[in-house]
């Protein structure tokens, strides 16, 4: 390792968080480059489990540096709350860094991401209300406030006064909600989070540049996934930055010349979380089985996540777009003592043959999938070698790995660390 990318490469819950676990093992550097505390890792480590939100799972290793890049938009409390989490179960932050460019979640934002998402009705998109599309929608705007700010108090003060003013009357008059932002409260508030976040905001493009000069080992770990990408996703259900491996370059403040490997996750199935077209879905039985089996929950919300069976159109998609060198197969186990498996690897779109996943939601919505049956297999979180595995099972990898055209050089059997297969 000296420069990888992990990204998801369905619809975000790949199980990113046990790949990024291990290879964090190796990692002296490791990067969170987008999206906030909408997003989950789960790490099972022995008999605990961490659920991290902002801060890099490399955390879990001492002495490996953490950066939560300028990407990223960082709500205080919750990046606050998180390190308490993290110090309770006797872990370090010191080697923590927080960038100085990234944009700050603020009340605001979480108020208008609620009452937008409730205005749509039917329509809704499904977000956490956590606060991050309107954030985005501030950055994109140059309205937002951004870590810096905290540390010019008349800036930060201006700035906040100017957006509470605007926001209030948006609240007000736009949707007709008598909630109203106290400015001077929000600013106590927030200047009270930048003294206890004051010694982990750095320059952090700096670091990473450093890092990379010094031919460290770093990974840069993404959030969400590939169908979530604000570009390349099923738009409008998708979230509000690049979960691509593209997106890492811009929210870490590196060129593309310094990535040396890009891999994706994804499952031996799919899933996704929120409405929009989803071609595999299964409503029956084994749906139900997958799900629990899985524990297809959210690790933010805990709603129950949409599955269905694994999708090469999609891992094509996600291969192409991220320049995916490797991909990583998580949780094959769930599927076992599945009498018959299938693979998408096609749609039908009335008498059409759809290869490529399509740009229109209306398009995918008629696509109906063209399926292979491939023989199921039995129990294997029990199994550490890829020899090892049932035929079956070998057949299947196999078979994805063709179809998305990347090599799978992992393979998850289960949720441990130690329940990851390396295929050389």
């Amino acid at each position: 390792m000296s420069a990888k990318i992990i990204i998801g490469a369905q619809w975000g819950d790949e199980g990113k968080a046990k790949i990024i676990d291990i290879l964090s093992e190796e990692a002296e550097v490791v990067v969170r480059s987008q999206g906030g505390n909408n997003a989950g890792h789960t790490v099972v480590v022995g008999d605990e489990v961490y659920k991290f939100h902002l801060i890099p799972s490399g955390i879990l290793y001492s002495g490996t540096k953490c950066i939560v890049a300028n990407g990223v938009v960082i709500d205080p409390e919750g990046i606050l709350e998180e390190i308490d989490h993290i110090h309770e179960k006797g872990i370090s932050t010191d080697q923590l860094s927080i960038s100085d460019r990234a944009h700050l979640v603020m009340p605001y934002h979480k108020i208008l991401d609620g009452i937008k998402e409730d205005h749509r009705g039917e329509g809704d998109i499904g977000t956490t209300k956590k606060g991050i599309g309107p954030c985005y929608m501030d950055k994109a705007e140059r309205s937002g406030i951004r870590v810096c700010d905290l540390y010019n108090e008349e800036v930060f003060k201006n700035r906040v006064r100017e957006n509470v003013l605007i926001k209030n009357k948006i609240i007000k008059y736009v949707y007709n909600q008598e909630i109203q932002l106290d400015a001077e409260e929000i600013i106590e508030t927030y200047l009270n989070y930048a003294k206890k976040l004051k010694k982990y905001v750095k320059d952090t493009t700096v670091e990473v540049f450093e890092a990379l000069s010094k031919q460290q080992k770093v990974l840069f770990e993404g959030a969400q996934g590939t169908l979530l990408d604000i570009d390349l996703g099923t738009y409008p259900y998708v979230t509000s930055s690049h979960p691509v491996t593209g997106g890492v370059c811009v929210g870490s403040g590196i060129g593309p010349t310094a990535i040396d490997e890009c891999i994706g996750v994804m499952k031996g199935y799919i899933t996704r979380v929120g409405k929009g077209p989803f071609p595999t879905e299964l409503f029956d039985t084994v749906g139900d089985k997958i799900r629990d089996v899985g524990h297809e929950y959210g690790t933010t919300t805990g709603r129950p996540r949409r599955v269905g069976w694994f999708d090469a159109v999609i891992g094509k998609f996600a291969v192409r777009t991220s320049g995916l060198t490797s991909i990583a197969l998580n949780k094959i186990d769930v599927m076992a003592n599945i009498d018959t498996v299938k693979i998408c690897v096609a749609y039908k779109k009335g008498d059409e043959v759809v290869n490529e996943f399509p740009a229109s939601l209306e398009d995918l919505a008629l696509c109906e999938p063209i399926y292979e049956e491939l023989p199921g297999w039995g129990s294997i979180d029990h199994i550490r070698k890829y020899e090892d595995l049932p035929k079956e099972a070998k057949t299947y990898i196999q078979r994805c790995e063709e179809l998305c055209g990347a090599k799978i050089t992992m393979v998850g059997v289960g949720p441990d660390r130690e329940q990851n297969i390396y295929i050389n």
